[in-house]
């Protein structure tokens, strides 16, 4: 009989006997007639059709059949139920092939068939070796002795039998109409704490990790620090509205770092994480994650280090030593008499780079700054101007440090001074490409643009303004209270929707974000600033103070009120005023 049965034409419930004939055995003219043994697994019972049982044959009904849904006394007896042969359990069809729905998935992720090695049966087993009833087996004791699972050995648990149960029939808290009431043991977020030894190896070799993808990276040691961490990283997850797929790569790339470690429950090293970014899985979430646990390890050097290091490397041994001891000093300040309070790295890196053409210079004829004389300083010198008074303030902070540390005899920069250039007027802008950055159809740019024009907003104030900041159609940066103008509302609410629409579930307090930052609590930076601008941040900021300057004929107290200058800072831009009537006064008797 080929194709789907039909049916009985007296019933119309169970197939026919055969193909040429078309009733049933039940309905058989003269009959119940009895029918012939499964010309297959030879059953005397449950015989369907063509000669085969119901248990046989390819379209006999299952679960999913319809005929359990029919009433009366035939319909139960045409479907057939019988025990899954993987974990013994009663009341499966035909519909999986005569398993249950749970083995049949566990089919399909676990191919390898062997005899289990805890009870013996040849079916589908995991890594361990071992079949998915002894694991459910294993389940049930460690849920009634109130313990995790990984805590119970799988040949205790079965060593005194198994719990044989019905298909489908594991109950699942919070399904129904009873409460649902976590009985699990909670994460111990006690053990994120770093261990106090360390494992030393004997070479430290690089980690392929496209090697790892391909055949799989070893486990964590220690699954409750495992759990420890997934617990962690969810609510740090939610607390910062990552998504679903960040949560998930930052989970998969704490767990490849548990399991590389050379000594398991150490801080991991921020140097281990930043190649996880070659196999494309996150790197600054990774860290903001372990620095929130407090199990970050930052051996990164830091950029002003590197960019030291490549600068002096043509000096001599003896001056780059000398050199080091003051970017020390410089960037960490010291606590030894003489004190010094540490720089910021930018005003390091500014003073060194007055310094390094000089120290260049010296370089081809002395090989310690111990040998440098006044004559010799001066000489150095430009002529004047900016670069004059630029060159002698980056010498004069390395060799003050130096005489304190008695690695100069005298400091050769003493009395010498230089008068501070006067200051230079602000150079005009582009015009055009302001009026594009203001008219752009990016949110994000016209709302820069806009503060940058209207309110001359300091780029460090810019990129520090929280949401918090913004409110009854004023801007409150610091000590100041700005009141924006209509078309800065405008462009700010329009950026405003599109941020709510970029990033519903944010966690950054601040009111520039971008995609990058988005899932952290940082700001924005002046670099991001100018290249969302399409120029410099600086320049428009100068350009609409040096307008009002002129606006209203050089008013210093204006200025400082309206921008937060002062007067010293108002200055620069007032002087560009010429002023009736005050060369005059100045020339009169």
């Amino acid at each position: 009989m080929t194709g789907r049965p039909r049916r009985c034409q007296v019933c119309g419930v169970r197939p026919p006997a055969m193909r040429e004939v078309p009733f049933c055995f039940d309905c058989w003219p003269g009959g119940p007639v009895t029918p012939p043994p499964c010309r297959k697994c030879g059953s005397t019972k449950d015989y369907y059709t063509s000669g085969l049982c119901a248990r046989c044959h390819t379209h006999a009904p299952g679960e999913r059949s319809p005929v359990w849904r029919l009433p009366g006394p035939l319909a139960p007896a045409v479907v057939v139920v019988d025990s899954c042969p993987d974990c013994h359990a009663w009341g499966v069809t035909g519909t999986y092939g005569w398993l249950c729905s749970a083995c049949r998935s566990w089919r399909e992720t676990h191919h390898h068939v062997d005899a289990c090695r805890t009870c013996g049966q040849q079916v589908a087993l995991d890594d361990q070796g071992s079949c998915r009833l002894c694991r459910k087996t294993r389940s049930l004791l460690a849920h009634d002795l109130g313990k995790r699972t990984s805590v119970v050995g799988l040949a205790d648990a079965n060593r005194h039998g198994q719990q044989l149960f019905f298909a489908g029939m594991w109950h699942r808290e919070g399904h129904g109409t009873r409460p649902y009431i976590k009985k699990t043991v909670p994460p111990d977020l006690s053990l994120l704490q770093p261990v106090r030894y360390q494992q030393l190896v004997l070479w430290q070799l690089p980690r392929d990790l496209e090697s790892g993808l391909r055949l799989g990276f070893p486990p964590p040691p220690d699954p409750a620090r495992e759990a420890a961490w997934r617990q962690f990283i969810r609510e740090f997850s939610h607390q910062h509205g990552w998504g679903i797929n960040v949560t998930e790569r930052t989970q998969r790339a704490i767990r490849m770092l548990l399991g590389m470690q050379d000594t398991p429950g150490a801080a991991i090293r921020a140097s281990d994480v930043l190649p996880m970014s070659r196999i494309r899985h996150p790197v600054r979430p990774v860290l903001d994650v372990l620095a929130a646990a407090g199990m970050l390890a930052d051996d990164r050097i830091p950029a002003v280090v590197r960019w030291f290091t490549v600068q002096t490397s043509t000096l001599p041994d003896e001056m780059r030593r000398e050199l080091t001891v003051w970017f020390d000093i410089a960037r960490k300040g010291s606590t030894i008499p003489p004190r010094f309070r540490p720089r910021s790295e930018r005003t390091v890196r500014t003073q060194l780079s007055f310094a390094l053409p000089t120290l260049r210079s010296w370089a081809h004829e002395h090989t310690s700054l111990r040998e440098i004389g006044r004559n010799d300083v001066l000489a150095a010198l430009p002529p004047s101007g900016a670069p004059r008074s630029c060159t002698l303030q980056g010498l004069r902070s390395i060799f003050r440090v130096l005489k304190a540390r008695q690695l100069t005899f005298v400091n050769p920069t003493a009395r010498i001074s230089v008068p501070n250039p006067h200051p230079q007027a602000p150079g005009p802008i582009d015009l055009s490409a302001l009026r594009a950055a203001l008219d752009s159809e990016d949110p994000t740019r016209v709302a820069l643009a806009a503060l940058l024009a209207f309110h001359a907003v300091r780029i460090r104030q810019l990129c520090a303004l929280r949401l918090a900041d913004l409110r009854d159609g004023r801007l409150h940066v610091e000590d100041r209270v700005i009141p924006l103008a209509v078309p800065v509302r405008l462009r700010l609410t329009a950026y405003l929707t599109c941020r709510q629409r970029a990033w519903p579930n944010t966690a950054n307090p601040h009111l520039f974000i971008h995609y990058r930052n988005a899932n952290t609590t940082s700001a924005v930076t002046p670099y991001w600033i100018g290249k969302r601008l399409g120029m410099s941040a600086q320049s428009i900021r100068q350009d609409r103070i040096l307008d009002e300057a002129h606006a209203s004929n050089g008013d210093v107290r204006l200025i400082c009120d309206l921008f937060g200058l002062s007067v010293a800072g108002a200055y620069r831009y007032t002087a560009t005023v010429d002023r009736p009537g005050i060369a005059d006064y100045e020339t009169a008797p």
